[in-house]
């Protein structure tokens, strides 16, 4: 078979307007494919500019970290100035229990004393 300028083709209309369409569709689903893909990686570069750009404030970030560690020096004094009250706490609670337990027996003393002394004052 040669084929040249003159050689024909019968081919029914149904089947070339079908080949066209999907011809037509697959070019369409291709562009959109590329340009979701491009978007995307437009998107990806700027984020990562602007991430990069934000990683750079270097003084705001050290200023960030010397108030953390500042902070937590303060917060390391106050747990031991609050420990230091709980046993302070629990030390007075014993000598407010012992002082009471001190003065019932000076009490019970000086009555045995003055009932001894026959005082009954």
């Amino acid at each position: 078979m040669k084929v040249s300028e003159n050689t024909s083709i019968s081919m029914p209309m149904r089947n070339l307007i079908s080949i066209v369409i999907t011809v037509a569709i697959g070019v369409w689903g291709y562009f959109g494919l590329v340009e979701r893909i491009t978007r995307l990686e437009t998107s990806d570069t700027l984020f990562e500019a602007d991430l990069l750009k934000k990683a750079q404030q270097e003084p705001k970030n050290l200023e960030i970290y010397m108030l953390i560690e500042h902070n937590a020096k303060i917060i390391e004094k106050h747990q031991e100035l609050l420990d230091e009250n709980i046993h302070s706490q629990v030390m007075i609670k014993n000598l407010e229990k012992d002082v009471a337990e001190a003065e019932d027996k000076i009490e019970y003393l000086l009555n045995l004393t003055r009932k001894l002394n026959g005082n009954s004052n």
